[in-house]
């Protein structure tokens, strides 16, 4: 499920709020949306990891060791930050407590819950809608998004909803499709928080802040998940998936994402991430068999043709 900034600050070097304000150089949106792309592209991957370890390992125990193996992965470039930015996080601990609840612990195990009942397609599809409340959270911050972006998230969320009703803008959800739109509001609210890190926080040292925080978050209902449904077996086919979704999509990604955002905001951001309907429907094709057919295919070129036109200057 990790994005994971906008408005304030680069993971090298703070920036004062009101210059992420200002449009980004075209080299640094160029950069930006690389970014978004590169952690859309790995989330859509943890969507078929997720499926596949939703027979095998619980939901909150899957997202625990998701989150020590990417504290793990990210403590040899983050350790020294974090010691030297812990007077500053103390200070803002409770911005850096919400941010980690909303984009590690709840997100991620709304993800994988969700994993038990629906298909990563349909897991992929239903995240598309975070962008939407993403632009609905930039609108109320203030910031303009333009008949052009507007008009390209429109045609964006019709090709997703099309998806989702096979065709039909009829859409039947089931429990897990239910808990992914839990999820999409989660990330989204994660994403809004971004761009109101505060300026003296080094991205870096943010990161592994929300990393170490949500893992302690989860311990409680590891601990519970532990005591009444027994561990999981150590098997390749566990080991695997929990390493990907650990180290590519809860450290690679996030870092990514993170630094999109501070560098395009989470509105631009945001529409990048409509393509992750797209990457999970080919993911799921090749590695799990879900087909989508000739209509399906032309929702995705409604999805693409709507992040051509939002990204666009």
């Amino acid at each position: 499920m990790t994005p994971a900034t906008p408005a304030t600050s680069t993971p090298e070097t703070a920036i004062p709020e009101t210059a992420t304000r200002r449009p980004a150089p075209a080299r640094g949106a160029g950069l930006g949306l690389l970014l978004a792309l590169l952690a859309t592209v790995v989330w859509s991957g943890s969507f078929v990891a997720t499926r596949d370890l939703a027979d095998s390992v619980p939901p909150v125990q899957a997202v625990f060791w998701r989150w020590v193996i990417a504290l793990l992965a990210v403590a040899p470039f983050a350790a020294r930050p974090f010691w030297r930015q812990r007077a500053a996080l103390r200070r803002h601990l409770g911005f850096t407590a919400l941010a980690a609840l909303f984009g590690v612990t709840l997100y991620n195990t709304l993800v994988h819950q969700a994993g038990l009942t629906t298909s990563a397609t349909n897991m992929g599809m239903i995240m598309a809608a975070a962008p939407v409340i993403m632009a609905v959270y930039a609108r109320l911050g203030g910031e303009r998004l333009g008949a052009r972006r507007l008009l390209g998230l429109a045609v964006a969320v019709l090709g997703v909803l099309l998806l989702v009703g096979r065709g039909s803008l009829t859409i039947d959800l089931g429990p897990g499709d239910l808990w992914m739109f839990a999820a999409a509001l989660s990330f989204a609210s994660y994403s809004a928080l971004l761009k109101r890190r505060p300026a003296g926080l080094d991205g870096l040292a943010f990161l592994f802040a929300t990393f170490v925080l949500g893992a302690v978050m989860l311990a409680p209902a590891y601990a519970v998940s532990l005591a009444v449904q027994g561990g999981f077996p150590v098997t390749p086919g566990t080991v695997g998936p929990l390493l990907y979704i650990g180290v590519f999509s809860s450290a690679v990604a996030f870092f990514a994402w993170n630094k999109a955002v501070a560098l395009i905001g989470a509105a631009r951001a945001g529409v990048v991430y409509y393509l992750q309907p797209v990457c999970v429907a080919l993911l799921s094709y090749a590695l799990l068999g879900e087909r989508l057919g000739p209509a399906g295919g032309a929702c995705m070129a409604l999805i693409l043709g709507g992040v051509a036109l939002s990204s666009s200057r």
